[in-house]
């Protein structure tokens, strides 16, 4: 497939490209440093700013794309601009281009906000909360797009396991490894489209997780 990875220069999105190309896939990764972050001939890079209108996203699209991750993140620092405006317009461009997949990387209990007050992590990140729930919440009732929105706890710098468990009512920690396991699992994994889940480091390998969504 021709893949879209919005956010390729971070944590997650670094080691999805690396499993989408080891699966053979083309990818288009977006990023605004100049220097090309893969050596593939399957991989092309994208300088997109996704804080530009819309309009300009959309003309950055090549007509073939086949489906779109929204891995970005603003660290912070500009959540409204990039984790909710700039998430949403990635998916307008990519409905009124006629792409249906669209994969959202999301935050544990990001629509659920009767359970930011259960979970003391989340207070700290209240401005990111909010625009990550108004940004899924777009993508679940104002899109047409075939999404699914997974929606990890404390992202970790360790190993990955390869296992999980997913729709827990803690919200754990992950390695980021594991993320993005899952990530590109679900890429053709139709049973997950129309879907939102929360996962944590587990005992159950990613694939069969994933195909119990």
């Amino acid at each position: 497939m021709k893949i879209l990875v919005v956010g390729a220069s971070g944590r997650v999105g670094g080691d999805l490209v690396k499993q989408l190309l080891a699966d053979e896939h083309q990818v288009i990764g977006t990023t605004r440093q100049k220097e090309k972050l893969f050596d593939n001939d399957n991989y092309t890079q994208l300088d997109l700013d996704i804080t530009a209108s819309k309009d300009s996203i959309e003309k950055q699209l090549d007509q073939d794309i086949e489906a779109v991750y929204f891995v970005a993140g603003s660290g912070g620092k500009n959540v409204l601009e990039v984790d909710l405006h700039g998430a949403v317009k990635t998916m307008q461009a990519a409905q009124d281009k006629g792409i249906k997949r669209y994969i959202m990387l999301s935050s544990v209990f990001s629509l659920e906000t009767d359970k930011w007050d259960e979970n003391p992590g989340i207070a700290d990140l209240k401005e990111y909360y909010i625009s990550k729930h108004y940004a899924d919440h777009w993508l679940v009732n104002n899109s047409s797009l075939d999404y699914t929105i997974v929606q990890p706890g404390a992202l970790k710098e360790r190993a990955g396991t390869g296992k999980i468990t997913i729709n827990d009512t803690s919200s754990g920690e992950n390695a980021i490894e594991d993320v993005a396991t899952t990530l590109a699992a679900v890429l053709t994994a139709d049973n997950t489209i129309g879907k939102v889940f929360n996962l944590h480091n587990g005992d159950i390998d990613i694939n069969e997780a994933v195909a119990t969504v």
